[in-house]
């Protein structure tokens, strides 16, 4: 199958690139699939399409502020949908409180009555699109000047989620509280049930793993001629594999990793 579609299809296409069943690929299984998880965890955590961007709404409990953090990995009885994802996060990005204070906007606040002025201005035609842009990254760049986001510390191994100062249990009046909500957006790798089998990159990897591993399997070899008059050279396919590795890793991080994130003001 030229396109696979399943692991082991994946696999064959693999061998089939170092000339199986043509030449003999002196390799185990389970080292196979050994290397077939290196390359999906680096193709999970690095390239664009492995992950996605999801917002995720968490409602705190009084463990949450006796530990002074949030538990991602922990089974959660008020947070049921943790336990879809727990074990696909592989970064948080921004926490978002959601309460009464994020939403305190009445007549006499001054952002109320700068965007009822823009929006009178555009009614009448005296300002235009770009002005009321304008105007919205300011109040942006005020509002995060201001506020600001909360400062948060996420560890994936141990699956803590911290909340700098407003997670303390002794904090009478935190920001956040019990019972209330806040929206954290993270990164989650694919799930199973999507087809990743089919690119390139991923391909090309562990195709290159699969000669590594190979040539490291019959460079104990080396020297010795075989019938035929055929010597073995396993170190010269590692050294050739390590510059496929290498060039695959240069076009991951240049052309398929997500770009960063800058900061404008």
């Amino acid at each position: 199958m030229a396109r696979p579609s399943s692991r082991e299809t994946f696999i064959d296409y693999c061998l089939r690139r170092l000339g199986h069943p043509v030449i003999e690929i002196n390799m185990d299984e389970e080292q196979m699939d050994d290397r077939v998880d290196d390359a999906l965890q680096l193709y999970y955590e690095y390239h664009a399409d492995g992950s996605t961007r999801i917002p995720f709404a968490i409602k705190l409990t009084q463990t949450h502020f006796d530990n002074e953090y949030i538990d991602l990995n922990a089974v959660d009885s008020e947070n049921p949908g943790l336990a879809a994802i727990r074990n696909r996060i592989i970064n948080v990005v921004k926490v978002f409180p959601l309460n009464d204070q994020t939403s305190d906007v009445n007549f006499f606040d001054v952002k109320y009555q700068m965007r009822l002025n823009d929006m009178f201005d555009l009614q009448t035609g005296i300002g235009d699109l770009a002005y009321y842009e304008q105007m919205q990254q300011y109040l942006g760049l005020v509002d995060m000047k201001l506020t600001g986001h909360p400062q948060i510390a996420y560890n994936r191994r141990t699956g803590h989620l911290v909340i700098e100062g407003d997670l303390k249990s002794e904090q009478t009046s935190a920001d956040i509280r019990v019972g209330e909500f806040i929206m954290v957006e993270l990164y989650i790798r694919l799930g199973n049930d999507v087809n990743v089998w089919d690119d390139l990159f991923l391909k090309e990897y562990t195709t290159a793993l699969f000669k590594k591993q190979w040539g490291e399997n019959i460079s104990k070899f080396d020297g010795i001629t075989m019938p035929g008059g055929i010597t073995l050279n396993g170190r010269q396919l590692v050294d050739d594999a390590n510059v496929d590795i290498e060039k695959a890793r240069e076009r991951l991080y240049n052309e398929y990793d997500t770009p960063p994130d800058f900061f404008v003001g």
